[in-house]
């Protein structure tokens, strides 16, 4: 059959190429996700700490209860 070397040789060529194949791809999502990721930090920084905090679309005020949380809900 075949030896290790040759597994090997064979393990190197599909890997080379399958990264010819999805390696533009990857980039391109590697850097999207980091220009997302520094848009985020960015954001944070200016925002301040007296900022209301956003979560899921919701505005959530920094003291008191979310609405619906009173006795009668």
């Amino acid at each position: 059959m075949f030896g290790l070397s040759e597994l090997a040789v064979i393990l190197v060529v599909v890997i080379v190429v399958l990264a010819v194949r999805k390696g533009p791809a990857l980039a391109r999502s590697a850097g999207k996700s980091a220009r997302i990721l520094k848009a985020e930090r960015n954001a944070d920084a200016d925002a301040g700490a007296d900022a209301p905090r956003v979560v899921q679309g919701e505005v959530i005020p920094p003291d008191g209860p979310p609405r619906g949380a009173g006795p009668g809900a």
